[in-house]
């Protein structure tokens, strides 16, 4: 049985602490109506949680749900301010108690880890064996026992206050979407009436995931002995050279989890040759280190940059959050075999000023009917680096706001490239040329 730590809750019932917490939940997210209203009157709020915490008054709010449809149906839900503010506050105290038992190969929600990372960890398991089980839970979040959750919890912690916390975080859960299975020892109303889910999109959910699956990150390294292991979330992979050997921890594993109340998805649990290209974690990955962008997210980043564009046009949004938008894409493009396609979409300019509209409207490469693999494949490097001719003819106001993003989101090199020709152009005598820094 585990060490239990007690006396958590002074520091998060604690003025300085929520303040911290408030300033860390805020990020990114200032302008938001329900942090603006709490950071405006940041002192009175944060003594009001303080106090309803202390005296264990404090009762979560009601969630705001979203249901979205890309990349696949789900249920979002975002919690008002003030409960994120203890989400953080909670997580800061708790986080460490656990993180110390979490296995290396947990990518999830981690510092230094995430995405990235884990591929670049499952490329190197993959160079070193022969076929992997990929494994994926079915309706993972969903699906998450209360009653076991808070048993997992209440193995480390033994806070009494702490837990109080932790049980109205998880008691304070919207509905999911209902999950009707049946495990074995089950009364026939027993799905009904065990709580199940937690909210997509709150920290706490994010970091009790990773606590709900610890056991089997375990189970995996210690009982199976699995050398090549690794989990994000509910998406986890093991590496051997035999098949058999794989099969016969598909089912231990799948025995695993039903003592979890959880269950493997059928069809996205299989054996695979490692030498076959294989998505995993928004890559497609192939032999030799080849990463690519699935097709459907170059469509989806198209139909964004769409609705950014209508929006400025709109004066709806402005600039700066365009470039945040636009390169969280880039960021996450960056690591895969991208730097055509990046010079594809933003050679031209999503953003440049139309010449039948106001100066700033915008135009630009949004009208073609090709998918983007087949208009990727017919960009030369020399037409994706090029400037326009046409450019050097804008009214200097329209140049500078079309130069501005077509500078910012350019990759590196093609940047290199276009300041080369401009400084060349300028030694000629063409100074109708803007700075593009």
């Amino acid at each position: 049985m585990p060490h239990k730590v007690e006396g958590l809750f002074e520091g998060i019932a604690d003025f300085h602490a929520l303040h911290a917490a408030a300033l860390r939940a805020v990020t990114g997210k200032r302008r938001k109506p329900g942090a603006a209203s709490f950071m405006a009157n940041l002192e009175t709020e944060l003594l009001r949680l303080e106090r309803e915490l202390q005296c264990g008054t404090y009762r979560p709010g009601r969630y705001v749900e979203i249901k979205i449809r890309n990349p696949k149906p789900r249920l979002v839900s975002a919690a008002p301010f003030r409960d994120r503010v203890v989400h953080h506050a909670l997580y800061a105290a708790i986080e460490p108690i656990f993180e110390r038992g979490f296995i290396f190969d947990n990518y999830a929600n981690r510092i230094a880890k995430g995405t990235h990372r884990a591929v670049a960890r499952y490329e190197r398991f993959r160079d070193r064996h022969q076929h992997v089980l990929r494994c994926d839970i079915y309706r993972y979040f969903p699906a998450i026992d209360h009653e076991v959750l808070k048993f997992l919890i209440r193995r480390r912690i033994g806070c009494d206050k702490t837990l109080w916390l932790c049980d109205e975080v998880i008691d304070g859960s919207n509905a999911q979407e209902q999950v009707d299975i049946h495990f074995p020892g089950d009364e026939l109303f027993t799905p009904f009436e065990r709580r199940r889910g937690l909210p997509i999109g709150n920290l706490t959910s994010q970091f009790f995931a990773n606590v709900y699956l610890d056991g089997l990150d375990h189970f995996c390294k210690e009982v199976l002995r699995a050398k090549g292991y690794l989990r994000y979330v509910d998406d986890f992979a093991l590496f051997h050279d035999d098949t058999a050997v794989l099969h016969e921890w598909r089912g231990r594993i799948a025995k695993y989890l039903i003592a979890k109340r959880l269950l493997l998805h059928p069809r996205k649990t299989l054996i695979m040759n490692t030498h076959e290209p294989s998505p995993f974690l928004g890559f497609r990955l192939s032999p030799g280190g080849r990463r690519r962008l699935p097709e459907e997210n170059v469509r989806r980043f198209r139909g964004r940059l769409r609705a950014l564009r209508d929006r400025w046009r709109a004066g709806t949004i402005d600039r700066q959050e365009i470039e945040q938008r636009v390169r969280s894409w880039i960021a996450h493009a960056e690591h895969a075999d991208t730097w055509r396609l990046r010079c594809a979409i933003f050679q031209d300019g999503w953003f440049e000023p139309s010449k039948t509209t106001h100066p700033g409207s915008l135009a630009g490469p949004l009208s073609s009917s090709r998918s983007p693999g087949r208009f990727v494949e017919q960009q030369t490097e020399e037409r994706a680096l090029r400037q326009p001719q046409q450019e050097r003819h804008r009214e200097p106001e329209q140049q500078q706001r079309f130069s501005y993003f077509q500078h910012a989101f350019m990759p590196e090199p093609a940047r290199l490239r276009m300041r080369r020709e401009r400084e060349g152009a300028s030694r000629a005598g063409h100074d109708e040329l803007i700075s593009y820094d």
